[in-house]
C-alpha cells in the first residue's frame, strides 16, 4: 500500500514539474517570437512564468532530495564506522526534518500574511504564489520520510531507472 502511493506521489510530482516546465517554456518562447516579429509581447507573459519557476523550484526540490540531487558531502561519514555513520545519518535526518517543519510553518504564516495582496499584471493573489514554499517544504519532508530508513541504514537514496542523483540536482 505504501508502495503504491510512494509511486503514485513521485510520479504526480514529476508530472506536474513536466507540465508546468512545458507551459512555462512555451509562454516564454511564445512571448520572444512576438516581440521579435509583430514588437509586441505579452503583457503578462514574464509574471506567470516567473511564478511558475518558483512553483517548479519548490516543487522539484523534493524530488532532487529524494534521489541524492542536492549538494552533499558524504566523506566524513564514509571515513567512520557503520555504527557512527548511522548515527550522523539520523542527525542529519533529524536536522532536515526539523528544519522542513520549521520552514513550512514559518512559510504559511507568510502565506497567510500575503493573502490580500495581489500581481500586478494577472491580479493573482500573491499568497497563491508564496503557497509554493510550505507546499515545497511539507513535499521535501514527505519525500526524506520515505527514504529515511535507506538513508540511514546504508547512507543512499532512492533509485530509479529512469532518473539518478545528477539529473535530479539538474531538474
Amino acid at each position: 500500500m505504501l508502495n503504491c502511493i510512494e509511486r503514485w506521489l513521485v510520479a504526480a510530482n514529476r508530472w506536474i514539474l513536466i507540465v508546468l516546465l512545458l507551459a512555462m517554456a512555451g509562454i516564454i518562447f511564445t512571448n520572444v517570437v512576438l516581440r521579435y516579429t509583430t514588437g509586441d509581447s505579452i503583457i503578462w507573459a514574464e509574471e506567470v512564468a516567473r511564478h511558475m519557476m518558483i512553483w517548479v523550484a519548490f516543487l522539484g526540490a523534493g524530488l532532487a532530495l529524494r534521489f541524492g540531487g542536492h549538494v552533499a558531502i558524504d566523506n566524513l561519514h564514509r571515513a567512520v564506522s557503520t555504527r557512527m555513520a548511522r548515527v550522523m545519518r539520523s542527525l542529519v535526518l533529524l536536522g532536515l526534518s526539523a528544519f522542513f517543519i520549521f520552514m513550512a510553518v514559518a512559510s504559511s504564516d507568510y502565506v497567510w500574511r500575503t493573502r490580500f495582496q495581489s500581481t500586478a499584471a494577472t491580479d493573482i493573489p500573491i499568497s497563491f504564489i508564496y503557497a509554493a514554499m510550505p507546499v515545497g517544504f511539507v513535499l521535501m519532508l514527505v519525500h526524506l520520510l520515505l527514504i529515511a530508513r535507506r538513508y540511514v541504514l546504508e547512507g543512499d537514496y532512492a533509485r530509479s531507472e529512469e532518473i539518478d542523483g545528477e539529473a535530479a540536482g539538474s531538474l
